[in-house]
């Protein structure tokens, strides 16, 4: 039994992609919107960023960086979101970090990338990919050295970003999924802005066989697409002007209060 289980490990760490010990990875979860916040810090420089932060979470995702020993250096979105505010604007200021979107955004930042940028924390580099579709301004994030990606709203587990408002395009969406996102070794694993059923990771190998919106062909993903008749998002008209300026727009006195 003991040697089953050993090849059954080995087959599994070929397979599927696994931290190496130099990264600090801590996924966290905002209830309201099914956020996904990702920190990711070096362990010998002690440099972290921060995916995704939600206005709400500020001095949570602020107190496990000290809590870890941790330099917050940037704090990247993957697009503008809709959902939610950002808790860039707000992380600048307590932190001093510098925050990070796509020049396509339209949306402010210290730092705008492109395809093909990296943005370097330590010793770790994530290299950008375009991915529009769901919004103009959508990027996902790659670190080839630690077979991960983070897809925002793009590709999600066993699903995607809706297209339906804020330049959404269903074509644009699909050949960014398929060019980008499943071009990476099928072991990569992905990490998503949002579940809404309580996954946490899917991998490339995954999504190319289950998915199932983008196993369809290109004109049967756009039929589904433009027949979702999803609800109008909730918090999309304060978070819209928010997220433009990068979260610091009428912020509640409670989120300033003891930071």
């Amino acid at each position: 039994m003991a040697t089953s289980v050993r090849i059954c490990a080995k087959q599994f760490s070929k397979k599927y992609s696994t931290l190496s010990s130099a990264m600090i990875f801590r996924q966290l979860f905002d209830t309201v919107s099914s956020t996904y916040t990702y920190l990711l810090g070096d362990q010998s420089t002690r440099e972290c960023i921060l995916i995704d932060p939600v206005l709400e979470h500020v001095k949570r995702d602020f107190q496990l960086t000290k809590d870890l020993n941790l330099n917050l250096v940037y704090v990247v979105n993957t697009h503008m979101h809709a959902d939610h505010i950002t808790g860039s604007g707000l992380l600048k200021t307590i932190s001093g970090c510098r925050s990070i979107i796509s020049k396509s955004s339209g949306a402010l930042a210290d730092i705008f990338v492109d395809e093909g940028d990296m943005i370097s924390f330590g010793n770790f580099k994530l290299k950008v990919l375009n991915t529009p579709g769901h919004t103009n301004g959508c990027c996902s994030f790659y670190i080839a050295e630690e077979g991960i990606a983070f897809t925002g709203d793009a590709l999600l587990i066993r699903g995607c970003g809706r297209t339906d408002f804020q330049e959404g395009n269903p074509e644009t969406l699909y050949h960014s999924v398929h060019n980008k996102i499943f071009s990476l070794p099928e072991s990569t694993l992905l990490y998503p802005a949002h579940d809404y059923t309580g996954r946490m990771v899917t991998s490339v190998d995954e999504e190319k066989r289950l998915n199932p919106r983008l196993t369809k062909s290109l004109q049967e993903f756009i039929r589904i697409m433009n027949n979702l008749n999803l609800s109008y998002p909730k918090q999309i008209d304060k978070a819209l002007p928010a997220n433009k300026v990068c979260g610091l727009y009428d912020l509640p006195e409670d989120l300033k209060d003891g930071l």
